[in-house]
């Protein structure tokens, strides 16, 4: 299999990409996470973790597969919570503050638009393991593409107030958006191995989905006049700091603790 002959020759790379995958995953599931009980409305207190669930749920089958392909005796809990934040590979979108429900709505709606047709295109994966990952995740993301947008388009065309908080959402996250198509030597190495699609080949699908829900919102997307990068090489926002330090409490503080 393609799959195997990337880990026989350089398997830094492979867990290098699944990595990247699997905290992209974590740290937006986590940031949805911190809204549960603070949502404005009942039926949000229960969508928006659900949502979290998902996320993390395909962050954990990543991490999983990441210590078999390692094979140094971690487990995914050693992954999620004691890795230091140098270490982190996600994108910077994913880190970014909650903010107000506006911000967070349009952030989880970004994220879905992009990993929809990522996931599509994992399904065909030569890496068995990561198609099965992609076949769950492209129904669970279906639903968050939908949830969220549908927030996107009342909030953007909905009181004065909304419409302002949400173009305030799009000003401020339009710079992290870049970051998602950038193909550097890993992402190169995994579509030479026919695991994972050209980032690039994605845009006019990202394009379309956000397009479509933007024109019902009456919102455009700014220009990014100073594109944010290097998540993926570990350089993260002060904020991701102080997202760890609660994500990884209770497993620095009390070491080795299982449920």
């Amino acid at each position: 299999m393609a799959a195997d002959r990337v880990i026989a020759g350089d398997r830094e790379i492979f867990l290098e990409f699944l990595l990247r995958l699997a905290d992209d995953h974590l740290i937006i599931g986590h940031r949805l996470s911190e809204w549960c009980g603070h949502a404005p409305m009942l039926e949000e207190d229960l969508a928006m973790p659900n949502m979290a669930l998902d996320l993390i749920g395909q962050a954990r089958a990543l991490y999983q597969y990441v210590a078999e392909v390692e094979g140094k005796g971690r487990t995914e809990d050693d992954f999620a919570y004691l890795r230091r934040e140098r270490e982190y590979r996600n994108c910077l979108l994913a880190e970014r503050p909650n903010g107000d429900f506006a911000h967070t709505m349009l952030r989880q709606f970004l994220f879905a638009a992009f990993m929809q047709p990522f996931w599509k295109g994992m399904a065909g994966s030569a890496d068995e393991t990561l198609a099965a990952i992609a076949a769950k995740a492209m129904k669970e993301v279906a639903y968050h593409v939908r949830h969220a947008g549908e927030w996107v388009a009342r909030l953007g065309d909905g009181t004065e107030e909304s419409a302002r908080r949400m173009k305030a959402a799009a000003a401020e996250l339009a710079p992290y958006i870049g970051e998602l198509f950038e193909a550097d030597a890993v992402a190169t190495a995994m579509i030479a191995a026919d695991i994972a699609p050209d980032p690039a080949s994605l845009k006019p699908e990202f394009d379309r989905i956000v397009g479509s829900v933007f024109a019902e919102a009456g919102l455009e997307m700014p220009e990014a006049q100073w594109p944010q990068t290097g998540g993926r090489q570990g350089r993260h926002g002060e904020a991701m700091g102080y997202l760890l330090a609660e994500l990884q409490y209770m497993q620095r503080t009390y070491p080795g603790a299982v449920w």
